[in-house]
């Protein structure tokens, strides 16, 4: 039975494909890591608002008070800021066709924040119970907005459109054995080793990418990004004993993101001060 090295495949998947690839790349701001785009931001900022728009019709949503005003708050100093900073560096605002807006879910249960493609931005009351101040909530926010600035919902697609052309292309050659030793694999153990061997370490790069350019952008808009570690370790706190392993996750683990914060504070305070927009 013929076998090849996963690492010689991907290689040479990688050189089959580069014809395709090449005209397709773009980079993410400030990090500059390349990345691979075949589908149109203004596609994917359309379909984003149409889906935004319907979450907001079924929603529980707080429409007033001071929650809402902070979030909003943040949510401008940031927009300025960022654009502000691409002006002075005399470089392409990655926000220009950005149409912002700022919901507040009513939902305790749930801990979390998002930024659709385009600045559809919605945070929800129990994430607030552990940011609990406007520093840490500036940090989370960041985070989420530079999802949308790096366009990483384009490169996910991307990437998934290529793993999928690629796996049925060099099925063909391996006459279907991908696809069988996936399906052994997945009835034997419930795991996709597709999904956890590209795809997840594909998302971890991109929220560390966001923590890193998070924590910039809550810095160039005036906001302590110190709180951010105080902030993990609360998230952390949280989550003891739920994290899943790191290779089943798409995300970092808590441990991981706190010392990379640690790593990065003092450079980001130094390189990216607050910027009057």
């Amino acid at each position: 039975m013929y076998s090849i090295n996963r690492r010689k495949f991907l290689g040479l998947f990688g050189c089959g494909c580069c014809s395709l690839m090449l005209p397709s790349c773009s980079t993410v701001p400030i990090t500059e890591r390349k990345q691979l785009s075949l589908i149109s931001e203004a596609r994917i900022n359309q379909q984003s608002a149409a889906a935004y728009e319907q979450f907001r019709s079924k929603s529980k949503l707080i429409k007033a008070g001071s929650q809402l005003n902070e979030i909003k708050l943040i949510g401008k100093k940031i927009e300025n800021s960022v654009a502000a900073f691409f002006q002075k560096e005399g470089k392409n605002d990655p926000t220009q066709n950005f149409e912002w807006d700022y919901i507040l879910v009513n939902n305790d249960k749930v801990v979390n924040a998002w930024c659709m493609p385009g600045g559809k931005i919605a945070v929800y009351t129990g994430l607030l119970k552990i940011t609990k101040n406007t520093d840490a909530l500036s940090i989370v926010m960041g985070h989420e907005i530079a999802h949308a600035v790096a366009r990483h919902s384009i490169e996910r697609a991307s990437q998934a459109l290529t793993i999928n052309v690629g796996t049925t292309v060099a099925d063909i050659f391996l006459g279907g054995a991908i696809n069988r030793t996936r399906n052994t694999v997945g009835q034997n153990t419930g795991l996709d080793i597709f999904k956890l061997g590209i795809m997840n370490p594909f998302g971890r790069k991109q929220e560390t990418e966001a923590d890193y350019l998070g924590l910039i952008f809550a810095s160039l808009a005036g906001y302590d990004i110190r709180e951010s570690v105080n902030l993990w370790q609360r998230m952390a706190d949280k989550k003891k004993g739920k994290e899943p392993p790191v290779f089943l996750s798409t995300h970092p683990s808590s441990k991981q993101r706190i010392q990379n914060l640690k790593n990065w504070i003092s450079e980001v305070i130094v390189k990216y001060p607050p910027i009057k927009s």
